[in-house]
């Protein structure tokens, strides 16, 4: 194991110094210099204290991936949370829900806390278990009509997960994905 030099370090630590200045101007509420050599202090502080490991393989960012995964993620909240508000407001309630698990492709930590992430994010569904050594999560779906409807449902995480690979994924990543989509598993 080799150690890194503090300033290669800092340099792959910029923009997490960023955000987290970013976060202490937006908890303080007003612009200052003060605020921003504070928060300026802070980030570095917590970050020689509490050093980050790197994220093996590093993260791609793909334009065109990531407006295509957003769009669908927008739709995708509203069409939940709309279907959600209904179940919950109708007559009679919720009747049905499920606990299912999906095994995921991805090998990535990275990647698959996305996929946890984008998941609970949407109603309606709500990761309860990511086992990382066989990649399969664990899902709480509401409402559910029949097994079609929860085979859809998990269906879709595959297509978020897809999504999302092609959006941030490494090459390798993204080659595969393809590799296991020549094999019957969703596309987008």
């Amino acid at each position: 194991m080799s150690v890194e030099p503090a300033a290669t370090r800092l340099r792959h630590q910029i923009p997490l110094v960023v955000w987290l200045v970013v976060v202490w101007m937006l908890l303080w509420g007003t612009w200052s210099w003060a605020n921003l050599l504070s928060g300026l202090l802070v980030a570095l502080t917590v970050l020689t204290l509490l050093p980050l490991p790197h994220v093996v393989g590093g993260v791609r960012l793909r334009p065109a991936p990531l407006l295509a995964f957003l769009g669908h993620f927008v739709v995708d909240l509203f069409v939940s949370g709309a279907d959600v508000a209904w179940q919950a407001l109708r007559p009679g309630g919720v009747h049905r829900t499920a606990i299912v698990q999906v095994q995921l492709r991805a090998d990535s930590d990275l990647l698959l806390t996305m996929v946890a992430e984008a998941t609970s994010l949407v109603p309606g569904s709500l990761v309860l278990d990511l086992d990382r050594e066989q990649r399969v999560m664990t899902l709480h779906l509401l409402p559910v009509r029949d097994l079609a409807d929860v085979a859809r449902k998990k269906a879709h995480v595959l297509v978020v997960e897809e999504r999302l690979v092609r959006a941030f994924g490494s090459a390798d990543d993204v080659a595969a994905l393809e590799a296991q989509s020549g094999e019957g598993v969703p596309t987008p």
